[in-house]
């Protein structure tokens, strides 16, 4: 007589019972978790009615976990005391067909039936906690730390390491700090899971799960690294980014306090000429604000929100050129070794900011070999494939193939409590007076801009060494645009330094200034405190105006907000954006816009005014 179970018949076909029903030995079809979809009859006869595999000490699972690799399990299967040879096959996703040979292994006196109240036998584990991949061990004795391990599974070895035998115990498998951790929260009553950190190599992450089992404890060790890892490189991204809103938030506010400095300094320049007493202070206080315009400007480009001009750069030739200048900026006792691969790749990426980002790299990598006594640093590109580029620390999304910039010296490296805010902005390991902090934080900025990634690594002893990611750029094809009539914009009314301008800034400061240096050079400037007063305005100036100057970042109205509502009464005026983040962080809000251009913050009243000529000039 066979068995085939109704709530299983799903998983065996018609065809497939009668092949087993007509096998001469032992025969059952099984599910992956160990249910029996059907048995024939010789099945039946030896093993009975059940409708699961019986309990085993694991070697039968074993079996299992063989013949989904490939090829046949053999095990043993024991029942009523009688053991039999078993061979299994997979015929499925989830399906094994399982032969039991034609005499039984030995004959024992039938076993008492286990408590089933006790989710782990006395006698050992539960089969399928043997083969599971989760470690698994019972602990015998009341403290599931000191007592010896009786019985344990594969993977616990292959999690915890080859201390994870039976006779061990369960502190063994710890760090000291966790064991002394753990021990005192399990004894405090907290019902975990326990985070624990492994004695074993690798220095692996798991979380520990107890529970009684009779008069012996059940420990489960689930192997949580890559997780751990993930959760710190995730909560490192968010700390980064919220790092990067701040500093471009303070660094926006700056580039207004320093436009109106800028402004101001070169209205009085051009009251005092060469000579006059007054000349070298202003030139002096202009100087100094254009140096805290470069530190604006860093803060920007580790907040992503810097100006770029990002355009295909071939790697070998960006790097080729600048390796004279790199070299003058090395002391005579430090060597620079450069290594470029065959075949380097296209990169899309603005080519000042990307040399300084390497810059910045070899700068640091050349203090760090001083600092400790040593004099090389090593500079190399090449092309990589995802896989090799994942082999060696990229952790980012799917990209293909990559350009590599490596950069390393011979120093002493980066201590581990450091590596964590090397990139944050203002931390810096060296001394007073020797650096902003800006350095890595600036390199950071500009890969990401670049939409790449960079990897710090310093093993002990063995110096650091900085990996910049950065996607292979495949330029599109050239497109011949079709022939057409060429449009020509109406010519301003005066091209001389005449013309209507419609002047929006928040800042009252950097407005009011200039407007003046504006007015001073003939023009015509109206003045709008926000977004609201400057569309008032230019509806009540329609048809008037011939350029119109706005910031972009306003309390309310906003410039491209604004520059879609005025454009009915500006016609073909010309607008021209000023503001301190990227062009490209407002640039998908202009889409069908025409005539729009834009200047980076902080101003000066030549680029000003040059770029207003600009404008003002017939094509």
């Amino acid at each position: 007589m066979s068995l085939n179970f109704a709530g299983l018949r799903a998983d065996c076909g018609d065809d497939l019972q009668a092949v087993i029903e007509a096998l001469p030995e032992a025969t059952a079809l099984i599910t992956a978790d160990g249910a029996i979809a059907f048995a024939n009859g010789a099945w039946a006869e030896r093993l009975g009615p059940a409708r699961r595999l019986p309990k085993s000490d694991g070697g039968l699972f074993a079996a299992f976990l063989q013949a989904r690799r490939g090829g046949a399990g053999e095990g043993s299967l024991r029942c009523g005391g009688v053991e039999h040879r078993a061979s299994i096959r997979v015929v499925g996703p989830t399906r094994f067909l399982v032969r039991l040979a034609a005499a039984p292994i030995a004959t024992e006196p039938a076993a008492s039936p286990p408590d089933v109240s006790d989710p782990i036998r006395v006698s050992g584990l539960d089969p399928f906690v043997a083969a599971s991949p989760f470690g698994a061990a019972l602990i015998e004795g009341p403290d599931p730390f000191t007592g010896p391990i009786v019985a344990a599974n594969g993977a616990l070895s292959a999690i915890a390491g080859p201390a994870a035998l039976a006779g061990a115990n369960l502190a063994d498998l710890l760090t000291p700090a966790c064991r002394a951790r753990v021990s005192a929260s399990h004894a405090a009553g907290r019902p975990g899971p326990f985070e624990v950190a492994l004695a074993g190599p690798g220095e692996k992450t798991a979380h520990l799960y107890l529970a009684r089992a009779g008069e012996r404890w059940a420990a489960y060790l689930l192997d949580v690294t890559e997780q751990k890892a993930m959760q710190i490189q995730l909560a490192q991204r968010n700390k980064m980014e919220a790092i990067g809103q701040l500093a471009g938030g303070v660094a926006h506010d700056f580039n207004n306090l320093l436009s109106a400095i800028r402004l101001r300094v070169d209205e009085l320049h051009l009251r005092h000429s060469l000579g006059d007493p007054s000349y070298d202070a202003l030139a002096e206080i202009r100087d100094t604000v254009v140096r805290a315009a470069n530190l604006v400007r860093q803060l920007l480009t580790f907040a992503r929100k810097s100006t770029v001009q990002r355009e295909s750069l071939d790697l070998g030739e960006v790097l080729g050129n600048f390796d004279v200048l790199l070299s003058r900026m090395l002391r005579e006792d430090v060597r620079l070794e450069t290594h470029y691969g065959p075949n380097l790749p296209l990169v899309r990426a603005d080519q000042a900011q990307l040399q300084n980002a390497v810059m910045n790299l070899v700068v640091n990598a050349r203090d760090a070999a001083v600092a400790n006594g040593g004099g090389q640093v090593w500079l190399s590109a090449a092309r990589v494939s995802e896989g090799a580029a994942r082999a060696l620390g990229y952790v980012g999304p799917a990209m293909g193939e990559m350009a590599l910039i490596e950069v390393s010296d011979d120093g002493a490296g980066i201590a581990p409590a450091a590596m964590a805010h090397i990139f944050e902005p203002f931390f810096t390991t060296k001394g007073l007076g020797e650096g902003t902090g800006l350095g890595l934080a600036t390199v950071y900025g500009i890969v990401k801009q670049s939409e790449g990634w960079i990897v710090a690594l310093s093993p002990p002893g063995e110096g650091a060494t900085f990996r910049i990611f950065l996607p292979v750029h495949v330029p599109p094809p050239a497109v011949e645009p079709p022939p057409g009539p060429r449009s020509v914009r109406a010519a301003a009314r005066d091209l001389s330094g005449v013309g209507r301008i419609l002047f929006v800034e928040d800042e009252a400061q950097v407005r009011g200034i200039a407007a003046r240096l504006l007015r001073a050079r003939g023009y015509e400037v109206i003045e709008a405190a926000d977004g609201e007063e400057a569309l008032a305005l230019a509806e009540r100036h329609a048809g008037t105006i011939d350029l119109m100057i706005s910031d972009v970042v306003m309390p309310g109205l906003d410039g491209p907000a604004l520059l879609k509502a005025a454009r009915p009464f500006l016609g073909e005026a010309p607008v021209m954006f000023i503001s301190g983040y990227a062009e490209a962080e407002f640039s998908d809000l202009l889409e069908g816009e025409r005539g729009v251009s834009f200047l980076a913050k902080p101003l000066d009243i030549m680029s000003l005014a040059e770029r207003v000529k600009q404008h003002l000039r017939t094509p």
